[in-house]
């Protein structure tokens, strides 16, 4: 009885035990589930926070260093915020050159005089006399004029009867006149310049260039137009978009970048595809400020590869697989903007009662500290600020990323990610401290590419690849001109002026940075 009893009470603990051990597992399981979806309701927060302020919030990167001042990093030294600058007062006798009158001091000036001849006082009716001239001035816009030119070319004929005798043929001899842009077409220099500073400065489609010439009584269908850009592309412009880029491929420090491009007629692929425009320019070192853009069908490595085949030296980029592919010859310099783009997103995401003393705020102030003293180091020589970078930013950043190694984010989340990325890219970040000719980020190139994400959200898309070719000599051309003090529209069109009577030998002597050019090209420097 007792055995049985015994027998009964063992399974009904065992029974017991098994219960437990199940319900143990139980709330083993809902316990990593609840963690699991905490994580990821964290996560869709983030998100959530991300495209808030991405949609509703400012778009400028620019922290406020004072909210890092007390942080804490380095062994009980701060991060003082950017010295504020000291301002000096002076006071100079006599009368300052004001704003105005710089503004416009490179336009001519055209007097109308208002004059009462024979003034009399209306009360006495006595002659009245001169006593001295009110200014008043006013900017007046006088709108461009299109005109039909004329080149009457005169032929001559010898009538002395014994030379054409002697010949056997009539001696006929042609005056001088400049040679055609295009045989056969309307186009002249001016107008193509025109229509090219348009579209590709102005960000105007050609349409909209067409409707503005009919207002003005002129008909110039957009086919046309495209088709003038083209050939003089083909004919006349690719000889310098050459010259350019044999002169950027010596360079030593380059920077690259690419963005996206729609060309409705390409073989073989739909016209929805997605195709390239990639920007490769020099750098704030660089001789030569140029700027070269290259249209390509799709964003694979061989692009890059080919364009740089004869480049050796330092390339900025930014995080894109591709280029960490290319030759060794080619050293990879990281772009720290766009590690730092993600904690200061994530950053601006947090509610303001939790931003102090935040993962997020450490890890953006140790950027911020690299990015202070790249503006102490901006007046130094490439050798100083090589010495400088050693001494002050190796430290900062080695300490960044010992931090970030420490961090244990969720890698999914805002944080893991910022974190992930600062870790891939380490490699390529810590090159900056190589060379003092190297810069901190490759914002330089992304400036040069929003000039055409500007066009491009006007003229939405290139019709066929000649086009969007020609798109890209007639971008380089543009922008090259403006990052060397030229007006892109007179330079253009000198260009157009010289180019067909030129010799391929002389070239050089039409580039950018050339002191033959014409001061019509140059752009007024204000005193």
């Amino acid at each position: 009885m007792n055995d049985k009893l015994n027998l009964e009470l063992q399974n009904q603990i065992n029974n017991l035990s098994i219960r437990v051990a199940e319900q143990e597992k139980s709330i083993e399981e809902k316990t990593k589930l609840i963690a699991k979806q905490a994580a990821l309701i964290k996560y869709y927060e983030g998100l959530f926070l991300a495209l808030k302020r991405r949609q509703f919030g400012a778009s400028s990167e620019r922290t406020d260093y004072d909210l890092f001042s007390q942080l804490n990093l380095f062994g009980g030294e701060e991060i003082a915020p950017p010295p504020k600058p000291e301002i000096e007062i002076t006071y100079k006798r006599g009368k300052q050159k004001g704003k105005r009158e710089e503004d416009l001091s490179n336009l001519p000036v055209v007097r109308v005089e208002h004059e009462t001849p024979n003034c009399t006082c209306p009360k006495c009716n006595s002659p009245m006399v001169d006593i001295g001239v009110t200014i008043r001035r006013e900017i007046e816009i006088i709108p461009a004029q299109a005109i039909v030119k004329e080149h009457a070319v005169h032929s001559y004929a010898c009538r002395n009867i014994e030379c054409e005798e002697a010949e056997g043929v009539t001696t006929i001899v042609k005056a001088e006149a400049p040679a055609a842009l295009i045989s056969g077409s309307l186009a002249s220099p001016s107008l193509v310049a025109h229509i090219a500073m348009q579209k590709y400065q102005n960000g105007m489609p050609l349409y909209r260039i067409e409707k503005g010439f009919q207002y003005e009584g002129v008909n110039i269908s957009r086919q046309n137009m495209s088709n003038w850009v083209i050939k003089c592309v083909e004919v006349y412009l690719i000889s310098i978009y050459s010259l350019l880029l044999s002169f950027l491929l010596k360079e030593t420090v380059l920077h690259a970048d690419e963005t996206t491009v729609q060309v409705l007629h390409e073989p073989e692929r739909p016209a929805q595809s997605k195709s390239y425009e990639w920007v490769y320019r020099s750098s704030g070192c660089s001789e030569h400020k140029i700027v070269i853009y290259d249209y390509k069908e799709t964003r694979k490595q061989e692009h890059p590869r080919e364009f740089l085949k004869n480049f050796k030296g330092f390339l900025h980029t930014d995080g894109y697989q591709v280029y960490h592919n290319l030759p060794d010859d080619i050293i990879i310099v990281g772009c720290w903007a766009h590690a730092r783009r993600l904690w200061e997103n994530l950053y601006k995401t947090l509610p303001e009662n939790k931003r102090a003393d935040s993962d997020t705020e450490t890890g953006l102030a140790y950027i911020n500290a690299l990015f202070k003293l790249e503006r102490e180091f901006s007046k130094l020589t490439p050798e100083e600020r090589y010495k400088m970078r050693l001494e002050k930013s190796k430290p900062i950043s080695d300490a960044f990323f010992a931090w970030v190694n420490d961090l244990g984010a969720l890698p999914n989340s805002p944080l893991g990610k910022a974190a992930g990325y600062a870790l891939s890219q380490r490699k390529y970040l810590e090159n900056v401290f190589l060379d003092g000719r190297l810069e901190l980020t490759n914002n330089r190139c992304e400036r040069s590419v929003k000039p055409f994400v500007q066009g491009r959200k006007a003229w939405l898309f290139s019709n066929t690849t000649d086009g969007a070719d020609a798109s890209s000599v007639m971008y380089s051309l543009i922008e090259t001109a403006k990052e060397n003090g030229l007006n892109p529209y007179q330079y253009v069109k000198f260009l157009l002026e010289v180019l067909p009577s030129a010799t391929t030998g002389n070239l050089e002597q039409y580039l950018p940075w050339s002191e033959t050019l014409p001061d019509l090209c140059r752009i007024p420097v204000v005193n």
